[in-house]
């Protein structure tokens, strides 16, 4: 099992000095402070790993029941090796958390507490909660689903129950390997539902997001991750507002921008340094990754892995690459079951549904073709 990861834990730090080029770009030299690293020091690295959304219609809720209580282990199963590989995992939580047993799907999202606990022991480690459903079950339902990550041993950031929680998580600061990491995450909108009293969560607001990413306190941060709700759903090109925003977030520090919401994969991209090193990366939209959507291009998605190292005074490394995810639906015993089946998985165990092996071949070659070039994760040995 890997190492939990500390929480606002002070770290020295690479400051980079960095605009983008008229081709988008980015230009930097590296400017070693006080605390920054020193030649000779031994190579430190993270690997992070982001998921897209987690969704449960209400047939993923019926199939997960047992009895009276409710095992989702079923369903990461398979993911969860790749997961307890990296050092820290996000994933975007698109549902609210209740204890009660008035549960639902679309349009209005609650779903079993096991939910959390289960992706905590698959080895997630940070959810976002800025998305357009967080608001589905009011102020109650926020306050239940923050306390059940809490339970869970999840962090998370977005939304938050007070100011006092605000200030705790946002940005919430975490390390691993003595490389600091600062997540920011924002929303487009709640679906027209009102932020219920007392509740903050993060909007999409390009002034407030400057002063937030001003403020990053880079004794505790190395990179910046902004993580954006944002774009037009099943869509599988970013629309300007996407690409500008991740432009101009990279150029006031972000070094890594996330997006969710399309429920379908979309292009990343890679920023280039003036000496064509990779210095920061987009995602536009990672895909579904588990939902009951089974259109064409909704029924899977990405998870993007992204290594970065330092060493010595250079600056920091990027290392990126994805590992593509299928929801396999299979009827077992009179109920639909839904499994998250990573390729290095998925090439092995539909070679007896040719249906399901049908609709997975299909949905590797959109998705190859669509981030033609960028690395793909193959054969990964389980730990």
């Amino acid at each position: 099992m890997k190492t939990p990861p500390a929480i606002l834990r002070p770290l020295c730090c690479l400051l980079l000095s960095a605009s983008l080029a008229g081709c988008g770009g980015r230009t930097s030299e590296p400017e070693e402070t006080a605390s920054g690293v020193s030649p000779g020091e031994p190579e430190k690295k993270i690997t992070l790993l982001f998921a897209g959304d987690l969704m449960q219609h209400m047939p993923q809720v019926t199939a997960a029941r047992q009895d009276s209580t409710f095992d989702y282990t079923d369903c990461f199963r398979h993911i969860a090796p790749f997961f307890r590989q990296a050092d820290l995992v996000v994933l975007n939580l698109e549902t609210t958390l209740t204890p009660h047993s008035d549960y639902s799907g679309y349009p209005r999202f609650a779903s079993p507490p096991s939910l959390a606990h289960a992706i905590r022991r698959a080895g997630a480690d940070i959810v976002t909660t800025a998305n357009n459903h967080i608001c589905d079950r009011g102020g109650k339902g926020i306050r239940s689903t923050l306390e059940t990550l809490d339970e869970a041993g999840l962090l998370y950031t977005g939304v938050f129950a007070d100011s006092t929680d605000f200030r705790r998580r946002h940005p919430l600061y975490v390390s691993a390997n003595g490389i600091g990491i600062a997540l920011l995450n924002y929303t487009y909108g709640t679906n027209g539902l009102p932020v219920p009293h007392g509740i903050i969560l993060n909007g999409i607001d390009t002034t407030r997001i400057a002063e937030d990413l001003r403020r990053i306190d880079r004794t505790k941060a190395d990179h910046v991750v902004a993580f954006f709700h944002w774009g037009e759903e099943y869509s599988r090109r970013p629309n300007r507002q996407q690409r500008e925003l991740a432009v101009w977030c990279h150029a006031r520090g972000a070094d890594l921008v996330i997006g969710s919401h399309p429920h379908v994969l979309q292009p990343i991209e890679t920023l280039l340094r003036a000496d064509s090193t990779p210095g920061g990366v987009t995602a536009y939209s990672l895909g579904n990754f588990v939902s009951n959507q089974r259109k064409r291009y909704t029924d899977g998605g990405i998870v993007l892995r992204i290594e970065i190292t330092h060493r010595d005074s250079l600056p920091p490394a990027y290392r990126t690459d994805y590992l593509l995810t299928w929801v396999h639906t299979p009827w077992e015993a009179g109920r639909r079951r839904y499994r998250i089946l990573p390729s290095y998985v998925a090439d092995t165990l539909l070679r007896h549904d040719p249906a399901a092996e049908t609709a997975y071949r299909k949905f590797v070659s959109d998705s190859r073709t669509l981030l033609d070039g960028r690395p793909f994760v193959g054969e990964i040995a389980s730990p």
